[in-house]
């Protein structure tokens, strides 16, 4: 199942990459946070994924609610797993990020190692859940889409 749904993903993951790649880049380059944190947004993308994959696998791959749930838990876990390790890798090399500044971590100020990668722990657990519920929810919204893709026409050039 895990294989199936990585690989249903597999979309998801590159633009996962990218958001990360693209959110490491604006906090190294010292773009301010609240100028350009909601540019490359994981949990935005992760949010609007879920319910996305949640609506076109009900319809076009016939999965039933639960799986699509799985799914989405699959989609936040992953995107949550590379937060984890940002944020971790963040405070390794000594770096200010997107990943460790202080709103990202929901703190006042700047935080110690330990705490911050408690609260990161913490998102893990309720941001893969809320990815599932994400998901579950797409999984109504794929009943408005038509049983079958579009065909392809073709066009004369």
């Amino acid at each position: 199942m895990l294989r199936e749904y990585l690989k249903v993903a597999r979309p998801f993951l590159v633009l996962l990459a990218i958001f990360t790649v693209g959110r490491w880049t604006m906090g190294v380059r010292g773009v301010d946070y609240a100028k350009g944190h909601h540019v490359f947004s994981l949990v935005i993308l992760t949010l609007i994924g879920s319910i996305f994959y949640g609506a076109f696998v009900r319809r076009w791959l016939g999965y039933p609610i639960m799986r699509t749930f799985g799914l989405g838990i699959v989609l936040g876990l992953s995107a949550q797993i590379v937060i984890v390790l940002a944020t971790a890798l963040s405070y390794t090399l000594g770096m200010n990020t997107y990943f460790n500044h202080p709103t990202a971590l929901n703190a006042e100020g700047p935080m110690a190692f330990g705490d911050a990668m408690g609260r990161r722990v913490g998102g893990l657990v309720g941001n893969t859940v809320f990815a599932g519920i994400a998901a579950a929810l797409g999984w109504f919204f794929g009943g408005a889409l038509p049983d079958t893709p579009a065909p392809r026409r073709e066009t004369v050039a």
